[in-house]
């Protein structure tokens, strides 16, 4: 059985699912792929103790006070490739981002493959149910693009901006899935 509620935050409304024990998703309003990790309808309920934690954890979060996706009992509902991608984005410090690429290399070595396609990591980057807190906002293009963020371009801007990423060589794409 799983559960939702909700919570405002600087990036507007967001929606927090899990079941008895753990948080199995969080979105943004609007967000592509709202929601669709969720295997049956969800009932609302405020009252959860992993929402009260979750909700502490984002407004610490949301307050510059840098908590680590560790803290949580997370548990997303995908297949093994794509927790394996969410577990490496996991592990992404505060405030710093990591490459589409590079993730796609750890990937490769883990596999023990020599090559891993970007396109496959970012169908599991782009399908992250629990936004913000597995931060996938923190994946840019090899060549700085700010592309691929379900939530919009502007909330990923305003995440990396509030983290104090250094946006000198990041730019928004003319063309593209963030858009």
């Amino acid at each position: 059985m799983y559960f939702k509620t909700t919570c405002s935050s600087p990036v507007g409304k967001l929606t927090l699912a899990g079941d008895s024990g753990s948080l199995v998703g969080l979105w943004l309003e609007g967000q592509k792929y709202f929601e669709d990790t969720i295997p049956e309808a969800m009932i609302e309920r405020d009252d959860l103790p992993v929402f009260d934690t979750a909700k502490k954890w984002l407004e610490r979060y949301f307050a510059g006070q840098r908590p680590v996706p560790s803290e949580l009992p997370l548990a997303p509902i995908g297949g093994a490739f794509r927790r394996d991608v969410w577990g490496i984005l996991c592990a992404i410090p505060y405030g710093e981002t990591i490459t589409y690429s590079d993730i796609a290399k750890k990937m490769a070595k883990k596999m023990k493959k020599e090559h891993m396609s970007s396109q496959a990591v970012g169908g599991a980057v782009g399908h992250n149910p629990i936004s913000i807190i597995i931060p996938c906002h923190r994946v840019v293009g090899s060549n700085g693009s700010l592309t691929g963020y379900a939530g919009g371009i502007a909330k990923k801007i305003q995440l990396l901006e509030l983290e104090g990423v250094d946006m000198t060589n990041l730019f928004v794409p003319r063309n593209g899935t963030a858009l």
